[in-house]
């Protein structure tokens, strides 16, 4: 049974009537990474693995909500939105505080929710939660707001809610994804362009570490507010800029004694990868995939050595593959401290590579790692089947 058909069947059976059923995709992202809270660029994908979410109006002032996958239902009291101990139960939360922080009255609503996004693989399954949340209000409740809006919902839902200072990227492209592009995302103005990817005989695919390190969400907002620091320092001899993305390398090496290292470090690195985004697009518009592979290997050493938000299982993936002739490109994704590398590998030696650095990784690690190909895929839509049609 497909998940859409699963959480529509599951609600039939529990609350007795048809429900409407959402999906939003999770996102890998091409290059681009921790630019988006920098207002700087990216270039994201929607992929084919998605959260579906079942929903209907509840009786009274309280919801009945039941994650399939947690095997886990919760009472939700809609006259008090607070904080619930369970973390995924927040971010439908987040979401129904901002509709209401926006005058709407939202009410109480049933949910059967599922997702076959790898969870703590980098692949925002959270931000997908979020956007199919706020796409199925959205819908049901004739809001009138659009995908860049529910983005920003989102985004603020994250921030606020939640307490996660990210950027935009995720919410952005599980509801603006299409199938067979990347999108380049200006973070600052919210333009965006799609472009293919010719992968013909190449596959994407992502490694999974089968780690978080603690680090991830602390670090995540380190980094930011080290970033904030290099803008506050060159302020004082730029008044015109507000954030990352209207700094130049010349600006940063004319006053580089001004920042501490670490600093000039963080900064460089999102001026580099800004860079790299913008080399990726016109390599890819060209078709030429594996010089555009490269440069992911650039982006890994970036992130390992000034940005320091890679860990030794991401690097050991990196370099198990870096010198494969069918492995065109690979870096660590995400955040940092874990989840998944993304590769380039053609599609008749994936099995091949997988054997050969399974046992190398285990024997370092003492994990197994895990594979996905990343398809990509539409952004958030509403589904229609013969269960709820």
């Amino acid at each position: 049974m497909q998940l859409a058909d699963k959480v529509s069947a599951i609600y039939q059976e529990t609350f007795g009537c048809k429900p409407q059923v959402f999906a939003s995709p999770g996102r890998i992202n091409f290059i681009g990474e921790h630019t988006d809270y920098n207002n700087g660029w990216v270039l994201p994908a929607a992929i084919d693995k998605a959260v579906y979410l079942a929903i209907g109006i509840a009786e009274g002032t309280n919801g009945k909500w039941i994650s399939v996958d947690f095997k886990d239902t919760v009472e939700v009291d809609f006259s008090n939105i607070t904080k619930h101990k369970k973390q995924w139960v927040n971010y439908l939360l987040g979401m129904v505080q901002q509709f209401k922080l926006r005058g709407h009255s939202i009410p109480a609503f049933n949910v059967v929710l599922a997702s076959d996004i790898p969870i703590g693989a980098g692949l925002s399954s959270s931000a997908a939660l979020e956007c199919v949340t706020g796409f199925a209000i959205n819908e049901m409740h004739q809001l009138g707001y659009t995908l860049k809006d529910i983005a920003l919902i989102a985004q603020q839902a994250e921030n606020q809610f939640i307490g996660l200072q990210c950027g935009i990227m995720d919410m952005f492209a599980s509801l603006h994804g299409k199938e067979g592009f990347v999108m380049r995302l200006d973070c600052k103005t919210l333009d965006f362009e799609y472009f293919p990817i010719p992968l013909n005989d190449y596959k994407i695919v992502l490694i999974d570490t089968g780690v978080k390190h603690s680090l991830a969400s602390s670090e995540y907002n380190v980094r930011r507010l080290q970033c904030e620091e290099g803008v506050s320092v060159l302020k004082q001899f730029y008044p015109e800029i507000t954030s990352l993305r209207d700094v130049t390398i010349e600006m940063i090496e004319l006053h580089k004694e001004k920042l501490s290292p670490i600093v000039l470090k963080r900064c460089k690195f999102v001026l580099q990868e800004n860079n790299r985004v913008h080399e990726v697009c016109k390599l890819l518009d060209k078709g030429l995939l594996h010089e555009a592979g490269a440069i992911l290997y650039q982006s890994h050493e970036g992130l390992k050595n000034d940005y320091e938000v890679s860990c030794p299982e991401l690097d050991l993936l990196v370099d198990l593959v870096k010198d494969n002739p069918y492995c065109m490109g690979a870096r660590m994704m995400g955040g940092g401290f874990g989840g998944c590398t993304i590769n380039i590998i053609h599609k008749d030696h994936i099995a091949t590579l997988m054997e050969t650095i399974d046992p190398i990784y285990s024997a370092a690690t003492g994990k197994k790692i895990q594979m996905y190909e990343a398809i990509t895929g539409k952004g958030s839509y509403e589904i229609l089947t013969d269960l709820h049609s």
